[in-house]
């Protein structure tokens, strides 16, 4: 029998966190015109992630969004700590021109840059960029776009390639980054995409699941890296959407209030109402609908239906309880073996700010004990939050 203060044999020993950098204060909740960069609240957004101790910033990237290498520049010159995670799309830039760009802005922030490789999960998005290609092919391009960006940062000489997807003669030597390497994350649910980040991503990236669903994914990718002949495994990135307040029946009126909030959003035939136009092609929120439509709730704090108000538009699952609560919970996905865990809320700045005083500190508390101790504390064991006997969050929200 296990002792309950014994740390789980897939517990990673340690955790970083990331946020998604925002350019306006327009939110899902309270939608507002904008021209794009709202250059103060930019600045003031990125300092705010530095000041409360986040590790890495995601730069999003789409069709019709801000160029996410320069705005991972501005990240890189504004902080002093901060990693900018630049989002790229193979189709969008030659895997030549890519490690050129990922090796400067690695220069430029002495180490700092790490890359997440987005194959495209939607047909039509990925035709507004002139990208035809099917969507099994797109991860086989990644796959040789990863060879060739870290083969661009390492020779030391030129070289010609031709593949299946590129072309070229004589390149380089590139331009080499700050150190020897640059981190490079793959995120999909396909068996393309596990298949590629299981044998080459330095990092896999989920949006957040049920705990037992999850640890079957990591278990996945692990035994594609062991088929591959690695003698590592990706690092394993989680993300959620957490709603929190200073008791969980206050969370949970903030949560029923949020998703009142969203529906209204997503079904007022603005931007965000386009992924709410039938089902959608990518498996992770194919996903994400399904867990929605067999139940709210999931675990200490996963809510689903969060996932189910916005077509499961990216990442959208929710954890829902006051900072223990959701502190306990992130830890229950540190102990099956996550180590970067993603966390933005709907209210972005003021998220940021209060995740970054009330959440990120009880977690690296936990696992500074752990270390010392060899034992885990008793933060999880204190605050069950859904695992509580007859837990009703509709009656904690004053809904019955």
């Amino acid at each position: 029998m296990t002792s309950p203060t014994a740390i789980p044999a897939t517990a990673s020993p340690q955790v970083e966190f990331i946020s998604l950098s925002h350019l306006n204060p327009s939110t899902e909740l309270n939608p507002v015109p904008s021209r794009g960069i709202d250059l103060p609240y930019f600045r003031k957004y990125v300092r705010s992630l530095e000041e409360s101790g986040y590790d890495y910033t995601l730069l999003p990237y789409g069709s019709n969004s801000a160029d996410s290498f320069v705005i991972a520049s501005a990240v890189g010159q504004l902080t002093e700590r901060l990693r900018p995670i630049v989002a790229l799309r193979p189709n969008t830039t030659i895997p030549q021109v890519g490690a050129q760009n990922l090796a400067t802005l690695d220069q430029l922030t002495e180490g700092r840059a790490v890359v997440h490789l987005i194959s495209g999960g939607n047909d039509a998005e990925q035709a507004r960029h002139g990208d035809y290609l099917p969507k099994d092919r797109r991860y086989a391009r990644t796959s040789e776009y990863i060879d060739l960006l870290r083969r661009s940062w390492s020779e030391t000489g030129p070289f010609s390639h031709e593949g299946e997807f590129f072309k070229f003669d004589d390149f380089g030597p590139g331009f080499r980054p700050y150190g020897d390497t640059i981190p490079i994350s793959i995120g999909g649910q396909s068996d393309a995409a596990f298949q590629v980040g299981g044998a080459k991503a330095d990092i896999f990236s989920f949006w957040g699941e049920p705990l037992a669903d999850l640890r079957a994914e990591i278990d996945r990718v692990n035994g594609i890296a062991a088929a591959a002949g690695r003698t590592d495994r990706p690092r394993i990135w989680v993300t959620f959407r957490p709603i929190i307040a200073k008791t969980d029946d206050l969370a949970w009126r903030k949560a029923f209030d949020y998703v009142t909030k969203l529906e209204k959003t997503y079904s007022a035939g603005g931007p965000p109402a386009r992924f709410l136009t039938g089902a959608p092609q990518n498996v992770g929120s194919q996903r994400a609908l399904d867990f929605a439509q067999r139940a709210e709730i999931y675990d200490r704090a996963l809510w689903t239906r969060t996932a189910a108000a916005t077509n499961a538009a990216g990442a959208s699952t929710a954890l829902v309880g006051s900072p223990e609560t959701v502190a306990a919970a992130i830890l229950d996905y540190v102990d099956q073996g996550a180590s970067l865990v993603s966390i933005r809320g709907y209210d972005t700045l003021a998220d940021a700010v209060d995740y970054g005083q009330h959440i990120l500190p009880l977690v690296r508390q936990e696992l500074a004990h752990r270390a010392a101790t060899g034992q885990r504390g008793t933060l999880q064991d204190a605050h069950p939050g859904a695992l509580t006997p007859g837990f009703d969050p509709a009656a904690l929200a004053g809904l019955r």
